[in-house]
Formats: structure tokens, C-alpha cells, sequence
């Protein structure tokens, strides 16, 4: 696929969607905005880690010292944004409740006259009552990723619904190689979400002002995924987690939900016998779907300097388009965050890297809305473990779901 022509594929995705057309110290002392620390989490691509450093060492107008952070990440941002002035710049998805504790600084000034090149959906979704509070990095997403070899050999179709999910995941579980990974937790983490649009419901309603899993069909989907779990086809206990590609790379799965960012890694080891699909409908009246997001750089507002946190979030962020295609391009497999680098993407030209261009295009949603409230997601998720790895009760566990989503949006004055 030539340049151009795969340009205007990231601009068919951007409209799809709605989108706009768009630690290591450098040692120089004295300069005027003191150290800036930076903190990311930890990447699984190689060259990651030491791209952040070396951008962070050209920074000229501030020393910046980069942290990387294994381990349970978001967590460790919460806590820190409650408690300390670092990091000064962080990477997250933005939480309302940071905005109503006014723990992070407004960023609508950064953009100028890039914002029409940023993808709108991002924006917007880092965006609380009006204001911009994050910079996106790179455009991610997670597919279904299966051996259409082993398919074949067991006489299964590629799933197009949720009970052919289910099917598959029976069928492939042979000879040692089980039918699905979708995480050591069975896919609660990742899966709960795409259950959810497969449904036709969301986290919250259209207008954010209720939540948007009351419904009939959260209890009958979610009785779904506790079939899938008592079906014997999911991969439990990887050495690696839903993230890491090792368990499909392996040969211990014959499909795996795992991320965009590691297309490299499962072509290089599986050559052509690579498909991908969308999360499945549960049926007619619900909808194909795959989890679009962005890891977005953010001010700390209790840093020493959040001006000085600002100029440098722009200058990466805004300005240095050469190391944003970088990031984006270069390590694994992401999406720019931004239109007029889309022909970047030499990986999503062709192969399952296009197809996956258009399963965001046709069945894009984010993942992780500003307004969906850290609280509510933890009892929207426990409730889910309950259902389907515990065998609880899918009606009177989403009731209590629903009861806490409520009272968070009402805490939150939505």
C-alpha cells in the first residue's frame, strides 16, 4: 500500500470515529526550571525505555529525569497524585475524580494549531467538563488474535458471535494447546468492556448522567462469560499476562486477546498463519467492537513548577513530531496519535495490521471514559469476577454494580 493510500486509511478511521482530520539525568546544572521528573509505565516493547531517556535528554530547557515503573502502575499514580509534587509529568487516561480534586492541570493551551491534528475521540476523552487535561501519545487497541492453521484443523469457523466464542474456545482446547488466553483472571480485566458493547451497553449511558449496564442483557451476556469459564478452553495461570504475547507466541493458546503492540512479535513468530477479529456480537441487536485508547501525558498540579511541566509536555508532545512517530511507529505496533503522521504505520498497511486499521474504524470504542469513576469500575469488576468465576448470581451481583455506578455519578455531579 502506497503512502498516501495509507494515509487516507488513517483519515477513513478518524471519520469512522468521529476523529478530527486530523530514572536518567541529562546532567546540565543551573537550568532555569530545575529537574522535571517524568514518569511512564513500563513498556513491554524493546527500545522504549531508552527512546524516553534520549528524548528526554534533548529536552533543552530543563534537566528531566525519567522513571520507569513495573508493577501495578495506575495504582502507584493514584497514590502519588493524592500524597506528592511527583511526578511533575505523568502518563495516564484521565479520571474525573483527579479533576474534581484538582490534582492535574488544564493543557487547552498546548495544542494551537495542532489540535485539528490530534484525533478528536482522544481528545474528547481526555477532556472533563470542558477542559483538556491530557496530551495523547499513540492510538492502541486489542483484537482477538488466532492460528487459522489450528482453526482449520478443528474444523472451527473464525467467531462471529459470543456463543461462537464460546464454541471455539471448547473445540481448540487440544492436544496441550488451550482455546483462549485472555489473562491470568480469565479475561475479567480486559473482556468486561467488549461484553459490554457486545451487548449494546456501555459503562455509562449516552448522556453520562446514568449507568449504562441497567439492563436485561448485562445479566445475559455476562451468564455468557461464565459458560466461557467453566467450559475448560481458557488458559490459566501464563507465565505472562493478556499484555505480553508470550502464551499465543508459545503455542499455548490457539487465540489470545492481547494488544496491537505486539503484531510484530506474533507475525515474526507465526508468519502468515496470523488472524485477528473484533471482540463478537452477542447478537444481532449488539455489535462487534475492539477497545480504542491512548496513554496521554498530564500535569501533576501539585509539581513545583507546572509551567515549566507544561513548556516541556508541548515541546515532546506538540512539537517534536519526529519523536512522536517514533514512539508511535517504531516499537511494536500503535496508531500516531495524530493524522499526518498516519503514514508512519508501515505495519498497518497490510495483513492483519490493515484489518485491524478497520475493525477500529468499524467497531472503535474507548476504552477507559474520563467520567467512568475508579470506584465504579472496581465494583462493576468484582461483580463480574463473581459472575463468572465464582458462579454468583449475574442479576443481584450487577444491582449492586449499578447501585454503586449510581451513586458515583451523583458524587460526581454528572
Amino acid at each position: 500500500m502506497g503512502v498516501e493510500r495509507s494515509r487516507r486509511s488513517f483519515l477513513v478511521v478518524a471519520g469512522l470515529l468521529g476523529l478530527a482530520a486530523c530514572g536518567s539525568n541529562t546532567g546540565r546544572e543551573g537550568s532555569a526550571a530545575g529537574t522535571l521528573r517524568h514518569w511512564y509505565h513500563a513498556y513491554g516493547e524493546d527500545g522504549v525505555q531508552e527512546a524516553v531517556r534520549r528524548y528526554a535528554a534533548a529536552y533543552p530547557d530543563a534537566d528531566v529525569e525519567v522513571q520507569w515503573n513495573p508493577g501495578d502502575y495506575d495504582s502507584k499514580i493514584v497514590t502519588a497524585l493524592q500524597n506528592s509534587a511527583v511526578p511533575d509529568v505523568f502518563e495516564a487516561q484521565i479520571k474525573v475524580d483527579w479533576v474534581r480534586n484538582k490534582q492535574v492541570v488544564p493543557l487547552d493551551d498546548l495544542l494551537g494549531d495542532a489540535k485539528d491534528d490530534f484525533v478528536a475521540t482522544l481528545l474528547e476523552s481526555q477532556t472533563v467538563d470542558g477542559k483538556l487535561y491530557g496530551i495523547p501519545q499513540a492510538i492502541d487497541t486489542q483484537v482477538l488474535f488466532y492460528r487459522p492453521s489450528l482453526l482449520a484443523a478443528a474444523g472451527v469457523t473464525p467467531p462471529t458471535t459470543v456463543d461462537g466464542l464460546l464454541d471455539a474456545a471448547k473445540r481448540l482446547n487440544t492436544g496441550g494447546v488451550r482455546g483462549l488466553f485472555a489473562g491470568n483472571d480469565g479475561g475479567v480485566g480486559v473482556l468486561t468492556a467488549p461484553l459490554l458493547w457486545s451487548a449494546g451497553l456501555d459503562f455509562l449511558s449516552e448522556d453520562g448522567t446514568a449507568p449504562g449496564f441497567d439492563d436485561p442483557r448485562a445479566a445475559t451476556v455476562f451468564a455468557k462469560f461464565r459458560e466461557l469459564h467453566t467450559g475448560g478452553g481458557l488458559l490459566l495461570g501464563a507465565p505472562t499476562d493478556w499484555a505480553d504475547p508470550g502464551a499465543f507466541v508459545d503455542g499455548k493458546a490457539a487465540m489470545q486477546w492481547t494488544g496491537l503492540w505486539n503484531l510484530p512479535k506474533i507475525t515474526e513468530a507465526h508468519g502468515d498463519d496470523v488472524g485477528v477479529l473484533p471482540f463478537p456480537a452477542l447478537d444481532g441487536d449488539g455489535a462487534e467492537s475492539v477497545p480504542v485508547g491512548a496513554y496521554s501525558a498530564m500535569v501533576n498540579a501539585r509539581g513545583a513548577d507546572t509551567d515549566a511541566a507544561k513548556a516541556y509536555v508541548k515541546w515532546l508532545w506538540v512539537e517534536k513530531t519526529d519523536y512522536q512517530t517514533e514512539f508511535a511507529t517504531a516499537f511494536g505496533a500503535h496508531l500516531p496519535a495524530r493524522a499526518s503522521l498516519a503514514e508512519k504505520a508501515a505495519s498497518l498497511r497490510d495483513g492483519p495490521g490493515k484489518d485491524i486499521v478497520g475493525f477500529v474504524a468499524d467497531g472503535g470504542r474507548i476504552a477507559s471514559p474520563a467520567r467512568w469513576s475508579a470506584t465504579a469500575n472496581t465494583a462493576l469488576s468484582d461483580a463480574v469476577s463473581r459472575i463468572a468465576r465464582e458462579g454468583a448470581d449475574p442479576v443481584g451481583e450487577l444491582r449492586a454494580a449499578v447501585d454503586v455506578a449510581r451513586a458515583e455519578i451523583a458524587r460526581l455531579g454528572r
